[in-house]
């Protein structure tokens, strides 16, 4: 059965009018319930038609645009799937949106929310839901560019699911496979576990049932050594095993991958064949058995976090979010502009200008740059202490020849390491002001360095500084979407954090469309206060 096309009343009712009287300070109830026509077009609901086809029997199918507005007020509110839905009973805000004024049952229920989360995701139409908000402003802005000044920015986003060490995560694992086979075969776990020869994982605490000294290094061998045995011993378990379902086994299989994983990264072998604990951090290491995609990541030098880092990509000159993306935390941020452009491309659109932090640089646009895209950015400062810096030495972009102060040319090319000749040094009038090497004076050519100095000489003039400045406008959206979606993750793994992150960019967009649509002084310092 195709769900039904959801044509609301666009005239507000002497009820609705009194509600939106009462709404004092989230105005986007408002704005959503004004524009909700024009935002799920007849048009656009065809699309959604096409993702959603309501299976239930005996029942009405539920519009997807309805489903789609709710997803929008449940980012801009900031509430669970349950309370979302006790919302739509109690709150009259809700219904006035969602037209079901006094309405004492949800329209739909938490399985019907969660079906169409699912496709909306699987099908990528949260971007859609972006792109149709861009076309909604630049409709009423006027605004027709397709060459765009772009500004990327990112912060930090802390994973929701429990981060453990090494001890835990295999234990955690194996009792996950205990579990699954519990389940399948109406056995106890305590069963299973003693079947198994591994009953230290069905306790309730790992550690707790191992009663070791956890400050004493031969003790954590001792604990690594026995979790080690009681992963061989499930893994034995399960080979005998002939009565699971497949279900179970892909399930078990899966789990056990996780341990291996854990094993392969976190534990090397001594030369007497006993397990220890890796000296160091394995590169891409799992910090998680539930979220296999969070990682250890740095704000800064001092500054940790585990989870992911949050993207996002706005249009200066619209003032709109036109794509985000979401990273593992350990990932360079320049690792997110494919996924970035892949976006922008489905809007037709180029890069005029890009603005971004030091981060990007080693991002493929800055690679594959052309002269029609212009790069923004701060540059590193070049310091030497109270000696010649680069800045003292001419670089011949023509001849590919550097020269230094005392006039020395030697070739260059870029990502190389220039060494001027120690009987040049030793004899230079300048050496007590070049270099302390008892060698000589050598300058490092940074493989993208015609950029570097681009964009160092651009931020030696008044109106260079001024383009600066413009980057600010991405850092107050990135705020804004931390206070809507706050700095924890809601959801387990990339693709469902980067669903919440899209939504929150288009609650961001509604915003910004408000101020386009309301002229009014009064009525843009209602919506920025919403």
């Amino acid at each position: 059965m195709r769900p039904s096309v959801w044509n609301p009343p666009i005239e507000l009712s002497l009820a609705e009018e009194k509600v939106v009287k009462r709404i004092r300070k989230a105005k986007l109830f408002v704005f959503l319930r004004q524009i909700r026509h024009e935002l799920f077009d007849s048009a656009f609901q065809l699309e959604l038609a096409t993702i959603f086809k309501d299976s239930s029997v005996g029942l009405c199918p539920v519009p997807p645009a309805q489903l789609a507005l709710f997803i929008i007020l449940q980012a801009y509110t900031g509430v669970s799937d349950d309370e979302a839905i006790e919302a739509i009973e109690m709150d009259r805000r809700w219904q006035l949106v969602l037209d079901c004024l006094d309405c004492e049952k949800a329209p739909f229920g938490k399985g019907t929310l969660v079906r169409f989360r699912g496709l909306l995701i699987s099908k990528s139409f949260d971007r859609r839901l972006i792109e149709k908000t861009i076309e909604m402003a630049k409709k009423r802005g006027g605004y027709n560019s397709n060459s765009l000044k772009i500004a990327l920015d990112s912060s930090p986003l802390w994973g929701a699911a429990r981060v453990e060490d090494t001890y835990n995560l295999l234990g955690h694992a194996l009792r996950k496979v205990l579990e699954i086979i519990a389940e399948n075969t109406q056995e106890s776990l305590k069963t299973v576990a003693a079947s198994a020869g591994a009953e230290i994982v069905a306790k309730t605490s790992l550690k707790a049932a191992l009663d070791l000294d956890w400050d004493d290094p031969e003790a954590r061998n001792i604990a690594l050594s026995t979790i080690l045995q009681a992963l061989n011993s499930v893994e034995s378990l399960v080979n005998q095993k002939t009565d699971l379902s497949d279900l179970t086994i892909q399930q078990v299989n899966t789990n056990l991958a996780t341990a291996q994983q854990i094993k392969a990264q976190d534990v090397e072998v001594e030369s007497d064949g006993s397990p220890k604990l890796l000296n160091g951090v394995a590169k891409d290491r799992r910090i998680s058995i539930e979220d296999e995609d969070m990682r250890h990541g740095r704000k800064s030098r001092s500054q940790k976090f585990d989870g992911y880092k949050r993207h996002i990509a706005k249009d200066l000159e619209l003032g709109m979010i036109r794509a985000v993306g979401v990273t593992k935390a350990n990932a360079p941020e320049a690792s997110v502009t494919r996924d970035i452009e892949s976006d922008l491309k489905q809007q037709q659109i180029t890069i005029q200008e890009l603005h971004i932090d030091r981060a990007y640089l080693t991002s493929h646009w800055i690679k594959q740059r052309t002269s029609e895209l212009t790069i923004i950015c701060k540059a590193w400062k070049v310091r030497n202490g109270k000696l010649f810096d680069k800045n003292a030495f001419v670089l011949d972009w023509e001849n590919y020849l550097i020269r230094c102060p005392n006039q020395v040319s030697l070739p260059f090319h870029e990502g190389s390491v220039i060494h001027f000749p120690k009987h040049e040094c030793d004899a230079c009038p300048l050496h007590s002001q070049c270099t302390t090497s008892k060698r000589s004076r050598s300058i490092s050519i940074h493989p993208d360095e015609s950029l570097l100095i681009e964009l160092r000489e651009r931020q030696t003039t008044v109106a260079g500084r001024a383009k600066l400045r413009e980057r600010v406008s991405v850092e107050h959206s990135l705020a804004h979407i931390g206070q809507w979606q706050g700095d924890q993750a809601r959801y387990l793994g990339l693709r469902k954090n980067l669903f919440d992150l899209r939504r929150m960019a288009i609650v961001h967009n509604l915003h910004v469309l408000a101020r386009i649509s309301h002229t009014t002084p009064e009525k843009l310092s209602l919506l920025s206060n919403s």
